[in-house]
């Protein structure tokens, strides 16, 4: 029986790109894979919490310089080799000021790319369908506003 863990995954956009990771040798799971902004879900927060919190530790950006876009139906990924299944809450921010990430010893790299293109990189299991989670760039009470 695989352990169950949870875990969360954001995106952060900026003009119509999202942002993906390049994870570091350093890191025990899925090294040399381009990810989101991830991390397990702490016991003591909300995954809107913990969301928050990866965001701050791996991009230097503080809650003031994102804004959530849209909360995604959490996928369920298993993970045969590390005998886990994970479960994944998805998010999309947005954020104007690209200049003020900086990412820390968990990645190596940062790269701004249209969400179509996420095929054309090796990523960490399930990404794309993390990633298709939150698409629509619109939320669910921006769309009912608009009515």
């Amino acid at each position: 029986m695989l352990s169950e863990k949870h875990a969360v995954t954001s995106f952060l956009e900026s003009e119509g790109e999202i942002l993906i990771l390049l994870r570091s040798e350093h890191v025990s799971t899925y090294p040399g894979k381009w990810a989101g902004i991830s991390g397990s879900l702490d016991s003591d927060k909300t995954s809107d919490e913990q969301a928050i919190v990866e965001i701050e530790e791996e991009t230097g950006l503080s809650r003031e310089h994102i804004k959530l876009i849209k909360k995604g139906k959490p996928l369920i990924l298993d993970d045969e080799n590390l005998n886990l299944r994970k479960v994944i809450y998805p998010y999309l921010f947005h954020i104007e000021a690209r200049s003020k990430i900086k990412i820390n010893w968990e990645h190596k790299l940062l790269k701004w790319i249209k969400p179509e293109d996420i095929d054309k990189y090796d990523t960490m299991p399930k990404l794309k369908e993390t990633l298709a989670q939150v698409l629509s760039w619109q939320s669910e009470d921006d769309a009912k506003r608009a009515i």
